[in-house]
Parts: structure tokens; C-alpha cells; sequence
């Protein structure tokens, strides 16, 4: 594979900034704390890493509320930081992607304070969505997507009010977008992931969505239009423009394969986020449902695979998999909770888990934390809850932050090395942290974060992993197994009865011990040479 193809079979590490590493005490993760912890994640073995927006913002929704594109934010550091982080990943052999956030910006950006100043039938209300009478439309964290102004009209927020979304017919938002790429390219980023890159076009005339869902199939008038293709054609010209090339990977909830593989086509996008696979029970039939499915589709286009089981928007996997596979549960933390919960079988799972993903063909995403096992904190203080979705839905619904505690790192109590002194970090981080540090963790041969380890220095080495074919095999009911060229497979026992492996396997990893019969238990994966 061409040293540019890096992203065909990366393993790339989501960093959320504010609560990965706090490197001035304030309570806030930022880019000291991450520069600081670069050698965690060159020793973890990831490829590249992922930073959610560290761009200027009132905060409001975690960084997706961008008040400039070119700049970052004063709590995170300073532009000459961000320049030393890209550099010092680069030494240790690390990519870096960073977040664009194209559908809105911030509130607070001076387009949109321009835009109110300016008042109807402006240059600059051009640049956003703003009309006379509101639609029907209803925002992702909950209400009317329409906010009224003093002047009596009103704009589109698709997601919080302090979110206006831009005009993309509008080619000055166009033409800035594109100076954002480059400003970033050319102080050596390698590539963006893309926040909710289905959703910039918006059909003609706004019309009344009606009954239908946010992710039904079917032609809708804000999700998924035709038109955006050409944005992400002319985004794609951009990046092949540089040497290496740059990448892209897309966050596009698409529930139609045949629609999501467009946005991976050769002209546009490289990669996208596999939700499909990260909401599939944890049962051998839907999971090879959604490896086969998700293969299938990204073979259409020619693009590799992604695979992740975590991320800063739904609830960590370890607690996902901790409740009944059979059991009305989400993604979400809501979903999950009054349903009863089996901590250390959920751990068990994820270690197998996490052997799936890595030998599936392909890339994968660690979310940080994933590395040490981080369950979901469930019980974060009402006062402390920050995501807008718990002030969004009249505080019903907790919303995201308990998947974005500060991760621990080293000492018996909070802060946990999340920063120097004994300053408390942004939110709470409970007292059974202190069993998932990465300083205990890197003393325990058999912790998550050294199966992570081992499992990525494999991978690295071993030729039948990353991007390629996949071969299943004939295993029990209850079971999956897979074989990818040479000389490599994957058995995953998931609820059959432990089985014995294929005679004359050599063990390579496995996520628990076998049988003292040699067999594999149920919940568990193993790493084998056939």
C-alpha cells in the first residue's frame, strides 16, 4: 500500500479536547495537557489522531459552535501551539485530523452578529438561512429549529439556537470554507473529519417536513440533498491539490447504503464513521449482519471500511455492553439507564470487542478512554450537566456528558493527573476512576490499556490486517469467525458454548484466557495464525 493510502487502514484516536489533558491547572483539557501526552498515544500504537473543534466558541455545544474557523480557542492554547502539536505528532509518527463544523457557525461569529446588524434583505442574512415565517422543522437537540429576531424574522438552527446554519448556495460561504481547508493544510494538518456532512444543502422553498423522522429514509429537505456532492467534489480537488494528499472522513448519518456510499466515492470524500456497526447488538447475527452489510456497500465505491465502537456523542460501549443484549436499549446514556447493568461483563465484551474491530478489514477509531476500559459515568449531578441537550429537552433527557468526563490518569483521587495540582476538572469525575488510571493501567500486564497496546503493535506488523478481503468462516451458532489473508482469523465466541480452536492454531492474543480445556469462552476473542 502507498505510503498516501495511510487512512485506508488507519487506527485513528479521537481526542476530546477539553477533557483528554489539562496542561495549566484550570480544570479545562486543552493543548499543553494534549502535547504533554503525546507519548501515551505513540506507545498506544494509533496512527493518527482525531481533535474535536479547538476552535474560538462560546462553548455552548462543546466546540460545534464555531465563532472562527482560523484560529483557536484562548482556553485551549494559542495558533503557535496548535503549529508545535502538529509538528511533535508528526515526529512521533502520528497524523492529525482536525473537526470542521461547515453546516453552522456560532452565534457569536462575526458573520452572524453582522448579519443581525444588517437587517432583512442583506448581504450578509444571504449567508445564513433567514426567512419571514418559520417551517415546521424541529431542531436535533429538541424544540423549533427557528429562532425569531428583534426585526421580526427568523433564522434556521438545526441544532442549538446558538448554531445558526449557513447558506451553502451562498458562494462567499462557499469560497471561505475552502480558504478554512487550506489555512489548515498548509500548517500541516493532514486531514478533517466533517460534523454532520450530510446535512448543508437545503431543498428550495424550505418546505414542511411533516411526520417525517431525522433518519427515515426517503428524500428529506435538509438531510442528504443531491447538491451536497459537489461541495465535497470541489473540497476533494483541494486536498489532492497537496503532497501527500489530505483526507477527509465524513460524519453523515445516511440511513440508505446506496446513499451513504455516494459521499465515499473517488471524487469526494475517503472515509465515513460506521454507525451502523456501533448500534448492533451484541448478538453474532447482527454483528456479522452490519460487517457484511457495511462491507458490501463501501465495496461499491472502492473505500475502506471504518470501524468504531465509541465516541463523545453516545453512551461509552463498555456500559453499553454491560445490559442484556435483548434489552429496548440505544446508544444513548437515557436509553440505558434503570436498565440493570453487569460492569464487569460489560468489560469483558469490550476486550472482545476490541480484537473485532481491530482485525476487521479496514480502519478504526479508539475514543479516548476506550484504551482503559472507561464505563459511562451514569450519575453525574444534575448541576453539573453541561450538553444542551439537557437544557434543550427541560431537563428530560442528560444528554451526552457522561461520556466526556475527564479521562484519569494517574493518583488515587480527583483530579487523577487530568491536571497539575488539585484543581477539579470541567466535570466531575467519580471516586471508581481511580481503578481505570493509565498509570495503574500501564503496570497491569493484563489491563485494557496493554491489550490495546499489544493488539496495535500486532496489527502494525502483521500484513493480513488493515485494508483488504475477508473470508468467513463455518463456526457455531452463537459465534463469529473470519479469516484474512495470510495465514490470519479471528474467532469471536460471543454466547455459544466454549468451542475448541482449529487444529494447530497458534495463538496469537486473546481478550481472556481460554478454557483450562483450551477452549474459547463465551465473550471472548482469539487471535489466531491457520
Amino acid at each position: 500500500m502507498r505510503e498516501s493510502d495511510w487512512w485506508r487502514s488507519a487506527v485513528i484516536y479521537q481526542v476530546y479536547i477539553r477533557s483528554f489533558a489539562d496542561g495549566d491547572g484550570d480544570g479545562i483539557g486543552d493543548i499543553a495537557g494534549l502535547r504533554s501526552r503525546l507519548d501515551h498515544l505513540a506507545d498506544l500504537g494509533v496512527d493518527a489522531l482525531w481533535i474535536n473543534p479547538w476552535y474560538p466558541s462560546p462553548l455552548a455545544d462543546a466546540g460545534y459552535d464555531v465563532a472562527d474557523y482560523r484560529a483557536i480557542e484562548p482556553r485551549f492554547g494559542t495558533l503557535s501551539d496548535a503549529e508545535a502539536l502538529v509538528r511533535e505528532a508528526h515526529e512521533r509518527g502520528m497524523r492529525v485530523i482536525l473537526d470542521i463544523v461547515p453546516n453552522h457557525t456560532s452565534s457569536q461569529h462575526a458573520w452572524f452578529q453582522e448579519a443581525l446588524a444588517a437587517g432583512p434583505g442583506s448581504a450578509a442574512r444571504e449567508r445564513y438561512l433567514f426567512r419571514d415565517e418559520p417551517n415546521d422543522w424541529k431542531a436535533m437537540f429538541g424544540g423549533s429549529a427557528w429562532t425569531q429576531v428583534p426585526d421580526g424574522q427568523w433564522y434556521l438552527h438545526l441544532f442549538d439556537v446558538e448554531q445558526p446554519d449557513l447558506n451553502w448556495e451562498d458562494p462567499e460561504v462557499r469560497a471561505d470554507f475552502e480558504q478554512t481547508l487550506r489555512f489548515w493544510f498548509d500548517r500541516g494538518v493532514d486531514g478533517f473529519r466533517i460534523d454532520v456532512a450530510n446535512s448543508l444543502i437545503k431543498e428550495q422553498g424550505l418546505p414542511d417536513v411533516g411526520e417525517k423522522g431525522h433518519h427515515d429514509p426517503g428524500p428529506h429537505p435538509h438531510w442528504d440533498r443531491d447538491e451536497v456532492h459537489e461541495i465535497y467534489q470541489d473540497w476533494r480537488r483541494i486536498a489532492d491539490s497537496y503532497d501527500p494528499p489530505k483526507v477527509f472522513v465524513a460524519e453523515a448519518w445516511v440511513p440508505e447504503a446506496d446513499r451513504f456510499a455516494r459521499y465515499l466515492r473517488a471524487d469526494e470524500l475517503h472515509t465515513a464513521f460506521n454507525f451502523d456497526f456501533l448500534k448492533a447488538p451484541w448478538r453474532a447475527p447482527a454483528l456479522r449482519e452490519s460487517v457484511e452489510r457495511t462491507l458490501r456497500e463501501h465495496a461499491v465505491v472502492g473505500a475502506p471500511a471504518t470501524w468504531v465502537l465509541s465516541n463523545h456523542d453516545v453512551a461509552r460501549h463498555v456500559s453499553r455492553l454491560a445490559r442484556d443484549p435483548g434489552a429496548d436499549i440505544g446508544t444513548s446514556l437515557d436509553s440505558l439507564l434503570g436498565v440493570p447493568a453487569d460492569l464487569e461483563l460489560g468489560l469483558r465484551r469490550a476486550r472482545a470487542a476490541a480484537l473485532l474491530i481491530l482485525a476487521l478489514p479496514g480502519g478504526a477509531y479508539v475514543y479516548q478512554g476506550d484504551e482503559l476500559g472507561l464505563p459511562e459515568v451514569e450519575d453525574l449531578p444534575e448541576a453539573a450537566l453541561d450538553d444542551p441537550t439537557w437544557r434543550r429537552s427541560g431537563h428530560t433527557e442528560r444528554g451526552r456528558d457522561g461520556c466526556r468526563v475527564p479521562i484519569p490518569w494517574s493518583g488515587d483521587s480527583a483530579p487523577f493527573g487530568f491536571g497539575p495540582g488539585e484543581g477539579q476538572p470541567w466535570l466531575p469525575q467519580p471516586d471508581w476512576f481511580v481503578r481505570f488510571a493509565a498509570e495503574r493501567e500501564d503496570k497491569d500486564p493484563d489491563s485494557m490499556l496493554n491489550l490495546y497496546r499489544t493488539a496495535l503493535r500486532i496489527r502494525r506488523a502483521e500484513p493480513a490486517l488493515g485494508d483488504g478481503p475477508l473470508t468467513w468462516l463455518d463456526v457455531s451458532p452463537g459465534a463469529l469467525g473470519f479469516v484474512r489473508d495470510p495465514g490470519f482469523a479471528l474467532l469471536l465466541n460471543i454466547d455459544a458454548e466454549p468451542f475448541d480452536l482449529p487444529e494447530g492454531a497458534e495463538v496469537v492474543l486473546t481478550s481472556a484466557p481460554l478454557t483450562d480445556a483450551g477452549e474459547l469462552p463465551r465473550d471472548t476473542a482469539a487471535w489466531i495464525r491457520v
